[in-house]
């Protein structure tokens, strides 16, 4: 597909993507878009215009959660219609160029969805090993590990769009050598990179959804960086699970990818052993190829890539997640968020946190000849990129970023 509009090449944004978002310009009220190369499109000036009959409320928002409501039925068709003019030469948004594109530069990106209940899983096979072999090194995964998709609710209130400060949190630590806490700042501030399925239709209390259906709920993926605060999370952790050392903040791309511009990328869930039970098995492709980079830019400005992972590498898929976390009746709702866990290769250097990268804290990242980090200290600005490339096409995420803040 060949577009009027210039377009590079190597833009996550091409016209196999058109991704949607929450822009605003000036001291406009933020709105729909969506994103093709270096440029938006203002979908509430085309509705204005008459070339989208849609009802006037659904543009005008600042959220995507009542866009999204109207179904993946009605949302593709705009997804394609914005296609077909986009090739056309003949084409309206061509005619209406100046009213209806806003170049990249002069927009403000906010987030994208209104979260209502945030589940994170725990579903990297690698990840969990890795991290198990640092507590329990003869027995890494706990026994549940390979028979479903491990999870736990998050705090949706403190996600936050790509770009704002992430402020260093506080909290009870032990030091080494003690037995007893202190009230002290994070030392081991840790990113997890991740992939968030943002839900894209409401099912009902009692109703638990197939790995057949579960797709049709799943309006599209973003990127997401669930900030850790892994001091904090290793004294409080047990019996309950993650509390603070997790919930003062993570992180999501503005672009939302829709599962449609990726269709091109699934690829093999890795082999399961043992079989999981009935309700997890599947049929067909249903991970997705999406090559994940993290780049660390210190507070001298110099940035070094860290680590390349992949979503491929997924053990638990997208599928199975969601047919695991509605199979005792729990209702899924337009907005709910549903991220991957970290995701992590078979590599050293496709760890998806610096709790992998440095062993712990023990063995350092060295970034140059006089820098080295553990973990994450202020000034730093964390991003993961993330796209998926084949046969010429390319689909892409752009990113998510965070800078660390001192504590207040």
């Amino acid at each position: 597909m060949n577009s009027w509009l210039d377009i590079a090449t190597d833009t996550d944004f091409s016209i196999h993507n058109l991704p949607f978002g929450i822009f605003s310009t000036g001291k406009n009220a933020p709105r729909v878009g969506v994103r093709i190369g270096d440029y938006v499109i203002d979908l509430e000036q085309m509705r204005r215009l008459g070339l989208l009959e849609i009802p006037r409320h659904v543009f005008n928002q600042t959220y995507l959660n009542t866009f999204i409501g109207l179904g993946k039925k009605k949302t593709g068709a705009i997804r394609l219609q914005l296609q077909e003019w986009l090739i056309k030469p003949k084409s309206p948004l061509k005619t209406h160029f100046n009213q209806i594109f806003h170049p990249v530069a002069s927009i403000k990106m906010h987030l994208p969805v209104r979260v209502g209940d945030y589940t994170d899983f725990y579903s990297s096979l690698e990840h969990a090993t890795n991290v198990g072999k640092l507590f329990r090194p003869d027995n890494p995964l706990v026994a549940n590990w390979k028979h479903l998709p491990i999870a736990y609710h998050g705090r949706a209130s403190s996600i936050v769009v790509s770009g704002t400060p992430i402020i260093r949190p506080k909290g009870q630590i032990i030091p080494a050598n003690s037995r007893l806490p202190i009230f002290s700042p994070t030392q081991e501030l840790d990113f997890e990179v991740e992939i968030g399925a943002i839900i894209g239709r409401n099912s009902d209390l009692g109703e638990s959804i197939s790995t057949a259906k579960s797709e049709n709920y799943v309006f599209g993926l973003v990127l997401f960086n669930d900030w850790s605060a892994r001091d904090i999370q290793r004294w409080e952790y047990q019996p309950l699970g993650p509390f603070l050392g997790k919930n003062f903040a993570s992180s999501m791309s503005p672009w939302v990818v829709t599962l449609e511009a990726l269709e091109d990328f699934r690829v093999n869930t890795p082999l399961q052993n043992p079989q999981p039970l009935e309700y997890l098995q599947f049929d067909g492709n249903r991970n997705f190829d999406i090559e994940l980079e993290v780049a660390l830019q210190t507070p001298n400005q110099n940035t070094y890539r860290i680590s390349s992972t992949n979503y491929r590498y997924m053990y638990w898929n997208l599928a199975q997640q969601i047919a695991h976390h509605t199979i005792n009746g729990c209702n899924l709702k337009v907005g709910d968020l549903l991220a991957s866990g970290t995701i992590s290769g078979p590599t050293p250097n496709s760890c998806g946190s610096m709790l992998e990268l440095t062993y712990g804290g023990r063995q350092p990242i060295k970034l140059d000849y006089n820098q080295q980090r553990t973990f994450l200290e202020d000034g730093d600005v964390l991003t993961i990129k993330g796209f998926s490339q084949k046969d010429g096409l390319r689909v892409g995420f752009g990113e998510v970023s965070g800078k660390i803040l001192a504590a207040n």
